[in-house]
């Protein structure tokens, strides 16, 4: 049986060991009251940030409508990608992530009136570009149907643990780059897919916003683990990306932290005389604000991960809810919390 070469690192053993101690955790938090939201909400920002990383300009709201089944007036082809990534995500329950034959049904309705011959693996040579030229030149058309071959026959059978076999997976068919068009959205869905043979909850953990979020850490990964001619880089990385975002999906009920935290009482949605007083304060500027409201000793970092947004943009929004008096930082920097003044 073919064995990608990868090392499993000190950090990747500790990582796991973290990981299932939040699993749990976060799978209570998918039970409790507003959970049915909050599976909607990641169901959202996967799609979202998915798409966003491949260059889809939509936002989180449009997407949100397209879901909805609203008119959104954006171009054709991004509405499609949108639409595809949609119906390709509902077939989530159905998808075998051991089967060869479900990724290629998978890629068909993903890439459904985007690409010729949406569903099969590519018949010509491609490469990976950026900004300095070629970047990746992946294996030969001829070779792709032995390679993923090999691949999902590895995935099938090998002992390694899940956590492993998604990320090794992950990397190996970024490498072999199987498909002309959409191997970035593909190869992300896949993830999720093995994570779910692990758990179910990883459905609703948005893995792709990981990756949205961290953008250049995860080529850079990809890049190491190509230059060390084994994944073990890349795996390291995605599992403390998979530790971070359950970390951060993980609290408490968004009520009880207010009751246990926050004097004045303050419900799941932004009320609109609130709203109203503050007519500048963005949408995602208020979704962070909330996100301080209910966890008031939450980093930027973390908040980051939660909204699929860089902690660089989340400290705009934070000086933003400064500047407008509706939050104080209480003590300092590495052990104050934020004050939520309504």
């Amino acid at each position: 049986m073919y064995i990608p070469p990868f090392i499993i690192s000190a950090e990747a053993i500790n990582l796991i060991a973290e990981i299932s101690a939040q699993i749990e955790r976060y799978a209570i938090r998918l039970e409790q009251e507003d959970g049915l939201r909050l599976r909607k909400i990641n169901r959202i920002k996967t799609i979202h940030s998915s798409l966003a990383i491949e260059g889809n300009t939509l936002s989180e709201n449009q997407v949100r409508d397209i879901i909805d089944g609203k008119t959104v007036v954006a171009p054709i082809k991004e509405i499609q990608e949108v639409k595809n990534a949609i119906k390709t995500y509902e077939m989530y329950p159905s998808l075998d992530a051991f089967k060869e034959k479900d990724l290629l049904k998978a890629h068909g309705v993903m890439m459904q009136a985007l690409v010729d011959n949406p569903g099969h693996y590519r018949r010509g040579g491609v490469g990976v570009f950026g900004e300095k030229g070629l970047v990746h030149l992946a294996p030969p058309a001829d070779c792709v149907p032995i390679l993923m071959g090999d691949l999902f026959d590895w995935l099938k059978h090998s002992k390694d643990h899940l956590l492993i076999r998604s990320c090794v997976f992950h990397f190996e068919f970024e490498f072999i780059h199987p498909f002309v068009d959409g191997n970035g959205r593909t190869g992300r869905l896949w993830q999720s897919l093995i994570l779910g043979k692990l758990h179910p909850l990883f459905e609703h953990l948005p893995v792709e916003n990981m990756v949205y979020s961290n953008q250049q850490q995860y080529y850079d990964a990809i890049t190491a683990s190509t230059n060390a001619g084994q994944s073990g880089p890349f795996i390291d990385f995605m599992l403390n990306e998979i530790y971070k975002t359950l970390k951060a999906h993980q609290g408490e009920p968004l009520q009880d932290k207010l009751q246990d935290k926050v004097p004045n009482k303050f419900p799941n949605k932004v009320p609109d005389k609130l709203r109203n007083k503050f007519p500048d304060i963005t949408d995602t500027t208020w979704d962070v604000f909330m996100q301080l409201n209910a966890t008031n000793a939450a980093t930027a970092e973390e908040i980051g991960v939660a909204l699929g947004i860089s902690s660089r943009m989340v400290r705009k929004h934070i000086a933003t809810l400064r500047e407008a008096g509706l939050i104080v930082r209480v003590g300092s920097n590495k052990t104050g919390y934020w004050k939520v003044n309504i």
